[in-house]
């Protein structure tokens, strides 16, 4: 994502442009914002998506409506309003609302300074990708096929890469760092409902690194992994809970139960500001409830009974005893032994 200042001759409103995900992989279009409507319409529809990404969109959000806010002559409850509304936008990822919050604590000193903090928010989480990535990479290494080069089989679910973040990625960037280091033999993409995340955005993202993939249904993770042609699984997360319970997008916790009966790594990969210290377990986190027609309908065209109800949770909540590994940037926490984030990241 870009900030672009006004200019004359050129961009009327000072403008923050995303790569439209949706429009992904057969065109690479851009959407520039300008208000606070556009913005929350883009995190909605996903537009922009992955826990970081947002909310580093969220931090440029706030200069977004200080700048709506001098064009259209709002008064400071309207802008805090306005700033609330963009920190609502998504309830489970608690990267928006720390983010928001953290640019948002610099408003009384202008929009110069609340933009080098949104732009410290994006130099932040490219550093802690990379180095997630080598602690991930040594961890993994370690633990599958000690003392062997053999190049690893992964498992990976939604997107987590550079598109999901300010760039690199939290579980894609440890992919990128095994391939870099000649480590990997293939990614199994899980496909991930009802938006096609894994089909549509990883599997872009692993043609550009020239990985090897595949691309697999949500339903058949489980048996891939059961029939040993997985040597771990490797996913980001919207929230962790301070007991190591992991929100992450639906169809998560399948392949956590999968892995742990198979007996190999189920691994998180997430910054350090995904971690919610404030949320005791993963039954305290909100699930957003997305719209019917995501899994009732397919490009417009009624593919259930009319008469059917559609439920689409976009998360689901995978129990911290089945995460072996946390990875983020200070280090690996082991959570199914014990390791807390609570007890580590305060």
């Amino acid at each position: 994502m870009t900030w672009t200042a006004a200019a004359a001759g050129g961009t009327p409103y000072p403008s923050l442009s995303l790569i439209d995900q949706t429009a992904l992989p057969h065109t690479l279009e851009r959407l520039d914002v300008t208000t606070v409507d556009q913005l929350i319409d883009a995190i909605v529809r996903l537009v922009v998506r992955g826990a970081p990404a947002i909310g580093a969109a969220g931090g440029y959000g706030v200069a977004l409506a200080m700048a709506q806010a001098e064009r259209e002559g709002w008064g400071r409850d309207r802008l805090d309003a306005e700033i609330a509304r963009v920190r609502a936008a998504r309830p489970t990822a608690v990267n928006l609302m720390v983010c928001v919050d953290r640019v948002a604590a610099r408003v009384d000193e202008g929009i110069t300074a609340v933009l080098a903090e949104a732009d410290a928010v994006v130099r932040e989480d490219l550093e802690a990708n990379h180095a997630m990535g080598a602690h991930g990479a040594d961890w993994l290494l370690k633990r599958v096929g000690p003392g062997t080069d053999r190049p690893l089989r992964v498992l990976t679910h939604c997107n987590t890469g550079a598109l999901a973040t300010a760039g690199w990625g939290t579980a894609l960037g440890v992919i990128r760092e095994l391939h870099a280091r000649g480590r990997i033999e293939a990614v199994y993409a899980d496909e991930t409902r009802p938006l096609l995340q894994g089909a549509r955005l990883t599997a872009w993202e692993l043609v550009q690194e020239g990985i090897p993939h595949y691309v697999q249904a949500d339903g058949a993770a489980a048996g891939t992994i059961l029939r040993g042609e997985v040597d771990a699984a490797i996913v980001g997360a919207d929230r962790i809970a301070a007991n190591g319970d992991t929100a992450n997008k639906v169809g998560t916790v399948a392949v956590a139960l999968a892995c742990a009966h198979a007996g190999i790594p189920f691994m998180v990969a997430a910054p350090t500001t995904t971690v919610d210290l404030a949320t005791a377990t993963g039954d305290a986190i909100h699930i957003e409830l997305r719209g019917e027609d995501e899994v009732l309908e397919w490009a417009g065209v009624r593919t259930a009974p009319a008469a059917s109800r559609g439920h689409n949770p976009a998360f689901d909540v995978t129990p911290g005893s089945l995460v072996t590994a946390l990875v983020t940037e200070r280090g690996v926490l082991e959570v199914g032994a014990g390791e807390l984030p609570g007890d580590r990241l305060k």
